[in-house]
């Protein structure tokens, strides 16, 4: 590319003013193909407005998980909190994501104890006091995309080691992020996540993971939250992925509703926590764009 022709990455700006020292520095490292280590491919890098439509669209998205806190009460059905987030971002301007997606059926997903995610909302599906819930909400704002998830405790309270487990998921997932440095790899966000989870005496869910995210809704690379440091794609500024591990109180496998197609479970009934922030990767660290 001349130095002076607009740059791959749709900025606007003259090549040599924005990314021809990022793609000097890329093709300088030495890549070990052994480990997995890769280029991450252009598609992938968000240019400055990406990075604030995502950030937009992250707002909304933080505010319809507010909305779900205060619905976290015994005795409320999850489908009613699914309405309620439906027309919050109908009002903001914005539509979910999930709804539809390969045919699945509602606005969030709502998992309830063993439940690990996809749970579907339904009127049936009454909270009770003590449940451990992860609400899962993916916002199309403006186009863009933002996605996260929390668990909450109905009521307030649970049981000593479901509150332990629900800790230690979030833990999890803040220390994947810490390792989500720049010029490092992915490799290291699972390692990160399945370390910590491992000494706490948990296991981490393999069949499922993070993905890129922003300009779709699922995007490269797959994020394993389990894994070896210094492997798979390399982390670039300008990047925007979710990290969410899933993390069970007995094994790692997991189970898919033979009947909905959607709702995956402990394949031993145990418990499951999840927590899920969108990052963008920075030129010193990482940015939370959705949590």
């Amino acid at each position: 590319m001349n130095r002076n022709d607009e740059c791959w990455c749709g900025s606007g700006k003259k090549y040599k003013k924005c990314h021809e020292a990022f793609d000097e520095r890329i093709k300088e490292m030495k890549f070990d193909f052994m480990r997995g280590q890769v280029r991450p491919p252009r598609k992938l890098i968000n240019n400055a407005a990406d990075i604030a439509a995502v950030r937009a669209a992250g707002v909304v998205n933080d505010g319809a998980l507010d909305l779900a806190a205060g619905m976290m009460r015994p005795g409320v059905n999850t489908e009613s909190i699914d309405d309620a987030i439906a027309d919050y971002l109908t009002a903001k301007g914005a539509v979910s994501a999930d709804k539809g997606f390969e045919g699945y059926p509602k606005n969030t997903c709502i998992s309830i104890n063993d439940v690990v995610c996809h749970g579907i909302p339904s009127k049936k599906t009454i909270l009770k006091e003590g449940d451990i819930v992860n609400v899962d909400i993916t916002t199309k704002y403006n186009g863009y995309f933002a996605d996260a998830s929390r668990m909450y405790i109905v009521g307030g309270h649970a049981d000593a080691n479901a509150e332990r487990l629900v800790r230690v998921s979030r833990e999890c997932m803040e220390l994947g992020i810490a390792a989500a440095k720049p010029w490092h790899f992915l490799g290291d966000i699972g390692a990160a996540c399945g370390t910590h989870a491992r000494e706490n005496g948990y296991s981490v869910v393999t069949d499922l993971g993070g993905h890129g995210v922003g300009k779709g809704f699922h995007m490269e690379p797959f994020v394993p939250h389990t894994g070896q440091p210094d492997t798979g794609m390399l982390l670039v500024p300008g990047m925007i992925l979710t990290v969410e591990p899933m993390i069970n109180e007995g094994t790692y496998k997991v189970t898919v509703d033979k009947k909905d197609g959607w709702t995956v479970r402990t394949k031993d009934k145990k418990l499951s926590a999840q927590w899920e922030n969108t990052i963008l990767i920075t030129e010193t660290g990482v940015e939370i764009l959705s949590s």
